[in-house]
């Protein structure tokens, strides 16, 4: 699991100063994210996600946060095609929100609207979206945009406390999985499950607590994606040379059953 911040490659600050003349013309290419196979995906988003993509916990022993599976392998998202159109149908918000992005200050308490200058839909020619109108004020784009990458920094800080008490209860078990393509091998491995069994044996208390937060459907949620896994490979092997593809999984058995800061912006 790789590449999960590599679609920004130069953000800075918006400013009128700097962007006054910039227009963005974006929309249906998806193009910047063909070389990630996962990406983060906020808590809110597991139902939309779950129904076609594999949920997993991304990260290390300390830190770990929910990534949804593109790829079957490194640098390789399946659902951009040659064209840089989304072939699968919930785009994570991770992905709707570029070029832009929220920078954290050192101390962690603000947050400046950042953009990717290298994104290939800006331009000066006028083409799709202004940042700015002539008086150097926000345009309302902008501001949409600004409202967007916001409430995604309240949903991250969230999923961050979800993730937390994953942490806390010693929930997650890491994961491996393996696939014959028709090119050869290819496994996913450093990415985290939630272990069932573990889950079932916690505390009435703390499952009735879970459950009052909707963090008991989260859980299985994730685990019913995992489902997910076998059939994505299987589509892969068929768009690549009409042939099945077999599947093995460690860690990250199939589900059995379903349950059920203050910021400022510098722009």
């Amino acid at each position: 699991m790789t590449k999960q911040l590599m679609i920004y490659e130069r953000a800075v600050p918006v400013s009128s100063e700097r962007h006054r003349d910039w227009s963005l013309r974006s929309g249906d290419d998806y193009g910047f994210a063909r070389g990630v196979n996962s990406v983060p995906l906020l808590a809110a988003e597991f139902i939309a996600a779950a129904s076609e993509y594999t949920i997993v916990f991304a990260g290390d022993e300390e830190n770990v946060f929910p990534s949804v599976i593109l790829g079957m392998r490194d640098n390789e998202n399946s659902h951009v095609d040659a064209d840089g159109a989304w072939t699968g149908g919930y785009i994570p918000a991770f992905l709707r929100r570029y070029p832009f992005v929220f920078a954290r200050s050192d101390d962690g308490g603000t947050f400046t609207l950042c953009l990717d200058e290298e994104f290939d839909g800006f331009n000066k020619d006028g083409k799709g979206e202004r940042l700015f109108d002539s008086d150097g004020k926000r345009t309302q784009y902008l501001e949409t945009m600004l409202n967007f990458t916001r409430e995604y920094q309240t949903l991250f800080d969230r999923t961050q406390l979800f993730c937390k008490r994953l942490k806390d209860l010693d929930l997650l078990q890491a994961g491996t999985a393996q696939f014959n393509l028709p090119d050869g091998q290819s496994s996913l491995a450093g990415f985290y499950t939630i272990d069932r069994e573990k889950l079932k044996a916690l505390p009435a208390e703390t499952l009735a607590e879970m459950a009052k937060t909707d963090e008991l459907e989260l859980c299985y949620v994730h685990m019913q994606s995992l489902n997910n896994l076998t059939p994505m490979a299987r589509r892969i092997a068929g768009a690549g040379a009409g042939a099945g593809a077999a599947s093995k999984t460690n860690g990250a058995a199939p589900a059995r059953d379903a349950a059920a800061e203050p910021a400022t912006e510098e722009a």
